[in-house]
């Protein structure tokens, strides 16, 4: 274990013998006959789940199973945003206690997940818009969340490359929260798989479940294409495949399947510092550390299980950019990719027992699900050990919906597709 622990001497004790003495992240472990947790699915949160299950609950005989390869799904098809600057009372606490283990994260996992708290810059256009954010910045002041509101002037001063006088949509100013920024995407599943596989945990790529065992009204295991595995709890966190996966239950979940797509341009050279996000229109935008715009905006409208988008989406969001800051339209896009998005009826998510014994449920994250893999690990993994909520997720329970108390962070109603 210590052997394997990453630090300052280890870089230069690697550099001086050639890079020659690295060990793999994690075991490429083969399945056991029975665990007492199963996890499905080898996402971010699936992982996290692993994690703070052996770390903080003290369950180790804990196994991953991945259909593909660990960073296949969406961890690695995001565009990095960490946040907790949200309006309602049912989601400021859970993501504020995402975003206070995402400024320990590195130091707790021992991994660079390159953490970036650059601040995120959301955008109002006219006086209702600054109303609503007025009315957010104070919700999340009142929870302990930083928030400045800033007007035309200072928004000008922080980013005097936007569109001002021209504006087809003025700015009128923006809501900030410092404490927000990027995440490396890709590093935050290695970073997970690794301090989960030094707790003892089994990650099983390769492995697609392909049933759920019951009997007697209990979930006792996963069938799976490299064969049975029983399990005393069965966890499923399985991203946009969850009401396929729960369907194996013989459950109907409140949640539709939709491609969400992203975006990164050629390489420039540093002129975004923080995240910025346009009221006018759904488009958001960072620069990485390469130098590339990250970019995205709304889901394909159809619902889908392919992790590809259409032409349509390409032409709005690029459409935003524009009217955000023209100067954009000369970039060359290098590439863009989809992950598959679980959404919710209420576009909030859902973490919480199914009506199925040992059977728990980690899904409807909508575009919420990387920002809140942290949390989302830490709350799936108290609900499983414990079985009982989390504090900071007592409201998101799957029975929220016929009970009438949907959390509804948008105002958009019960239609999946418009959150």
């Amino acid at each position: 274990m210590k052997s394997n622990h990453y630090s300052i001497f280890t870089l230069l004790r690697e550099a001086l013998r050639g890079q020659t003495g690295w060990r793999p992240v994690w075991r490429n472990a083969q399945p056991q006959p029975a665990y007492d947790v199963v996890i499905v699915g080898g996402g971010g949160h699936g992982l996290a789940t692993a994690y703070y299950l052996a770390r903080r609950y003290g369950i180790h005989r804990v196994a991953v199973v991945e259909k593909g390869w660990i960073g296949n799904g969406n961890i690695g098809r995001n565009t990095t945003i960490i946040r907790s600057n949200y309006l309602l009372s049912g989601n400021i606490p859970f993501y504020e206690c995402s975003m206070k283990l995402w400024e320990g994260l590195e130091q707790d996992i021992n991994y660079n997940a390159m953490v970036s708290q650059r601040g995120v810059l959301n955008l109002f256009h006219n006086d209702a818009q600054r109303n609503a954010y007025t009315r957010r910045g104070n919700a999340m002041r009142l929870h302990g969340v930083d928030a400045q509101l800033l007007d035309t002037e200072a928004v000008r001063q922080k980013l005097p490359f936007l569109n001002y006088d021209a504006a087809r949509f003025p700015i009128l100013g923006g809501l900030l929260q410092k404490r927000g920024g990027t995440v490396r995407h890709d590093a935050v599943a290695w970073g997970f798989a690794r301090a989960a596989d030094r707790l003892g945990v089994d990650i099983i790529q390769n492995c697609e479940v392909t049933g759920i065992r019951m009997h007697a009204g209990r979930a006792v295991g996963v069938e799976t294409t490299r064969g049975f595995i029983g399990a005393g709890r069965v966890g499923l966190s399985c991203a946009g495949n969850s009401s396929r996966v729960a369907a194996m239950a013989g459950l109907r979940l409140p949640i539709e399947s939709h491609v969400l797509q992203a975006f990164v341009s050629e390489g420039l050279k540093p002129f975004i510092d923080c995240v910025v996000t346009f009221g006018a229109g759904h488009f958001y935008i960072s620069q990485s550390d390469k130098g590339g715009l990250v970019f995205g905006g709304d889901i394909d409208g159809y619902n889908s299980y392919a992790q590809r988008g259409n032409m349509p989406v390409i032409e709005d969001v690029c459409e935003g950019g524009m009217a955000l800051m023209p100067r954009i339209g000369r970039v060359r896009l290098l590439r863009h990719w989809a992950g598959l998005m679980d959404m919710s009826m209420d576009g909030s998510p859902i973490i919480d027992r199914t009506p199925v014994d040992n059977l728990y449920l980690n899904a409807g994250w909508c575009y919420g699900g990387f920002k809140a893999t942290p949390a989302s690990g830490l709350c799936f993994a108290h609900l499983i050990a414990r079985n009982e909520p989390h504090p900071v997720a007592t409201a998101y329970r799957l029975d929220r919906f016929g009970r009438g108390a949907v959390i509804d962070e948008k105002g958009m109603g019960a239609q999946p597709n418009l959150h």
